[in-house]
């Protein structure tokens, strides 16, 4: 629960520092995740790019931790991924978007390994559907499908010319570069929906676990 209360400090303490060379202010409808963490844009950046750092440190040790509860293969399979997930995301932390190609590497690979995370824990889900699951909390099908869908159509976006990249350019690479930018921009819109609804999973995962042991102990 810590990373993510990480996580959500650096996004409100970014996005109120946050101002572009016109002068303007932060939005998600055309902002990316990698330009509030940009030094020179946000006078809070520090704190943003913290808070994914160490954010995802900590819940990548809750998805270790959390390996010693698993109840199928497939739950394992989803945390082993996950941690590679939560890693590269802090290394986006470590290395803004100043640090262009490392940056860009973290994103891109953050975004596989949550895919392929999410995709496993899906078939945990439909797998022997009738006996108790450890790792499923109530409407936890509808939101592991929603994430996963969020999470493949924008990296189907980053590699189409019509979404974020164009003319063969780097993976993510107009996400961050395109001048002028227009008011509401689909591919931002996405990534954020994509990451809003991956934190959600995370938390329903975070919070199964924090039911289960008070229930142990009561």
């Amino acid at each position: 629960m810590l990373g993510l209360v990480g996580h959500l400090i650096g996004l409100v303490a970014a996005s109120l520092g946050f101002s572009d060379y016109s002068g303007q202010g932060f939005s998600f409808y055309n902002f990316s995740l990698s330009e509030l963490g940009q030094y020179g844009h946000s006078e809070l950046a520090v704190i943003f790019n913290g808070g994914l750092f160490f954010g995802s440190l900590s819940l990548a040790l809750f998805a270790l931790f959390a390996l010693q509860n698993s109840d199928d293969p497939w739950v394992l399979t989803s945390f082993l991924i996950l941690v590679l997930s939560l890693l590269a995301l802090a290394c986006v932390g470590l290395f803004p978007v100043n640090v262009y190609h490392l940056h860009i590497l973290g994103i891109e690979y953050y975004f596989y390994f949550a895919a392929m995370s999410v995709a496993a824990y899906l078939i945990y889900l439909l797998r022997g559907r009738d006996r108790p699951k450890r790792f499923a909390p109530h409407g936890s099908l509808l939101l592991t499908g929603l994430t996963l869908g969020l999470l493949l159509t924008f990296i189907l976006m980053a590699h189409t010319d019509d979404g974020v990249v164009a003319s063969g350019t780097w993976f993510y690479h107009d996400l961050v570069m395109v001048e002028p930018r227009p008011e509401f921009r689909c591919p931002v819109i996405m990534e954020w929906a994509a990451v809003f609804s991956f934190m959600g999973w995370l938390l329903s995962l975070v919070w199964t676990q924090r039911e289960g042991a008070r229930l142990a102990q009561s």
